[in-house]
């Protein structure tokens, strides 16, 4: 068996992968990428952040329609199927993959399909999907598997009326009531998705609010937004058992409640890909979760390998994915690197949320003397322009320096509007203050203004 050398091998073509592989590229290493199916872009490009947010974009187009009274012009409200809708997101899927193709090509990567095996520390063994077998051997691996849906084994996952995250978008009808378990960014995601195409939804928490890492006032405001999109929100429930019926299914809860739909859509956790890899062979022992454990140059326990991406956990995010690969190559390369930690928090609900810095239950538990900015969309000449109405941005700022603490908005077009405050946080001393917001001319009309709006609001609130 013939054995290739490089310099780094990559397991995964996900975005932790390929910033770890273009950045090693430019930093003049020899690069191999090894990715289990057909095509590259990982579980983000095919099963995860693109197709979900491409069918958001959809369901938020119909939403539009079916709402606008112009639009009853050129037709009565329309309904839409769910497969019908996904047929856009598999459109913009085959692009990105186009995309990152020529990325590899033009970079020069080799890129090796089939499913990778750990011999040693420096060598993986390649089971190509025709049976044959070849051996890579470099000085450094990172492993960047991604994660996948975590399935608990009470669950009969292959019955057809129960999914996940990943075979929801194999779903050939459209329910007309279904249950999500699960309440996090995924289940929010999907309530929003299914609720837009006129589906019952019963969403259940596991815990006692929506999503309560974010600012109580904006988990608030998504779960008044989805109710009045008819979901059915239950909190602090946890299931007992699931009843798989020939025409649905039926949720036992412990609480006593059972819940009947015609499908179960389970989002509740996702586990590391780091099964069948061999890591027992170069004694590297994943988390209960199938997570790698790093140190801040993205190193596992052996010197020579690195992970980054969703199979270290936190913060599962294809943004922080891309940085955090493109640290780990920086590190392996001698290059300076940066360990990734202030990253904007971007949900696709509908409407969107995004926030960066600390929410106002952080800054009270700290006894931080912080105060309150406020835009409401309703009131912005945009918003109004563009009928998008629902939301705010909110700036936590220090009421003695006018530090910039937190940056918070729920509205359309959020995950864009946050980086003009994430900008102005990432710089120092009195370059990061509120005045920044008050001596900037803003365009007009433009969703930016915001910040020039809840920076007065919040000044007029000193004394």
């Amino acid at each position: 068996m013939t054995v290739s050398n490089y310099d780094l091998i990559v397991l995964g073509s996900g975005p932790a992968g390929e910033g770890a592989a273009m950045n090693a590229v430019k930093l003049g290493k020899r690069v191999a990428v090894i990715e289990q199916h057909a095509f590259v872009g990982g579980n983000c490009t095919h099963l995860g952040t693109i197709p979900s947010k491409a069918l958001r974009h959809s369901v938020k187009q119909i939403i539009d329609f079916n709402t606008n009274s112009m639009f009853r012009e050129v037709g009565e409200p329309r309904w839409f199927s769910f497969p019908n809708v996904l047929k856009r997101a598999e459109t913009v899927i085959k692009k990105q993959v186009q995309s990152r193709t020529l990325y590899y090509a033009r970079n020069r990567i080799d890129i090796y399909v089939g499913k990778g095996r750990f011999i040693d520390e420096h060598t993986v063994e390649v089971q190509e999907s025709n049976g044959s077998k070849e051996q890579l051997h470099a000085k450094h691996i990172l492993i960047a598997t991604g994660s996948r849906p975590f399935r608990p084994d009470d669950v009969n996952f292959t019955h057809p009326r129960i999914y996940d995250s990943d075979t929801i978008l194999h779903l050939s009808h459209t329910p007309k009531r279904m249950i999500i378990y699960g309440a996090g960014v995924i289940g929010s995601e999907y309530a929003s998705i299914f609720s837009g195409l006129g589906v019952l939804v019963d969403l259940i928490d596991t815990r006692d609010r929506l999503l309560s890492f974010l600012d109580k006032e904006i988990s608030d405001a998504l779960g008044y937004q989805l109710r009045k999109m008819n979901v059915i929100i239950r909190h602090n429930e946890e299931y007992q058992a699931v009843e798989p019926l020939d025409n649905g299914v039926v949720m036992h809860l412990k609480s006593g409640k059972k819940l009947k739909a015609d499908l179960l859509l389970w989002a509740n956790g996702r586990t590391g890909n780091t099964q069948d890899m061999g890591l027992e062979a170069i004694g590297l022992e994943p988390n209960s979760r199938g997570q790698l454990t790093v140190n801040e140059q993205y190193q596992t326990e052996l010197p020579s390998i690195y992970a980054a991406g969703d199979v270290i956990g936190w913060p599962s995010l294809a943004s922080a994915a891309y940085d955090q690969g493109r640290s780990a190559a920086s590190a392996l390369s001698g290059e300076l690197s940066q360990f990734v930690s202030e990253v904007p928090t971007g949900i696709y609900t509908i409407p969107e949320i995004s926030s960066l810095g600390a929410t106002e239950e952080a800054l009270t538990a700290q006894s931080v003397p912080y105060e309150v900015g406020k835009a409401f969309f309703s009131r912005l000449a945009r918003a109004q322009i563009t009928g998008e109405v629902v939301g705010m941005l909110k700036i936590l700022f220090h009421r003695d320096t006018l530090e910039i603490l937190g940056i918070h908005c729920f509205g359309d077009q959020a995950s864009e509007i946050v980086h003009i405050g994430q900008a102005v946080m990432s710089q120092s001393g009195e370059n990061n203050s509120l005045r920044y917001f008050l001596n900037t001319t803003f365009n007009y009309p433009t969703m930016a203004e915001a910040y020039r709006v809840a920076a007065l609001d919040g000044l007029n609130r000193l004394f």
